[in-house]
């Protein structure tokens, strides 16, 4: 099975990197890793975890897969929002890139889908389980895409040619 993502992931690569890829753009949408479950052993499940938690181990080794992964995909331009474990998921990649992430407010999509329309070149937007979705939305995809809560895994591919409509392809990593 992991080779068979590993294909997929090749081939979506590839696709956003063709000589006839020079007209489109490639947007690269993730939901942050895994954040530290920052609830105190013991307490009780009515008290809330940190509103701003970092990423956990586990977390901290997705986003270095993602860098991995995408590490070759002449992204120009990296978006976040405000939170902690956006701006985690990004770092790996940002670091290797030298680019400096531009941080997005979660609460209203709107200005960041204009952003990276604008841009030159491909991006990656690191958001949430509910900002996702929108961004998709607002980036031309018709399907609804849903993320459940703890589910992390999630590389979605937006896929812009010059003229047409996008095309979307959801991988795992």
């Amino acid at each position: 099975m992991t080779s068979l993502r590993s294909l997929a992931a090749a081939c979506a690569l590839l696709l956003c990197m063709s000589t006839s890829a020079a007209a489109q753009q490639t947007i690269f949408v993730v939901r942050h890793a895994e954040r530290a479950d920052t609830t105190p052993a013991g307490a009780p499940a009515m008290i809330a975890p940190a509103t701003d938690p970092p990423l956990s181990a586990a977390g901290r080794e997705r986003a270095a897969r993602l860098a991995s992964m995408l590490r070759s995909a002449d992204i120009t331009h990296i978006f976040t929002t405000e939170f902690r474990r956006t701006q985690e998921t990004a770092a790996p990649l940002a670091e290797q890139l030298k680019l400096t992430p531009v941080i997005s407010p979660s609460k209203d999509p709107a200005p960041l889908v204009e952003q990276v329309r604008q841009a030159k070149g491909n991006v990656l937007i690191v958001g949430h389980s509910n900002t996702v979705p929108e961004l998709l939305k607002g980036l031309g995809i018709k399907d609804a895409v849903t993320i459940p809560d703890a589910e992390y895994g999630n590389l979605f591919i937006v896929v812009r040619p010059a003229t047409g409509e996008p095309t979307l392809i959801r991988l795992r990593f």
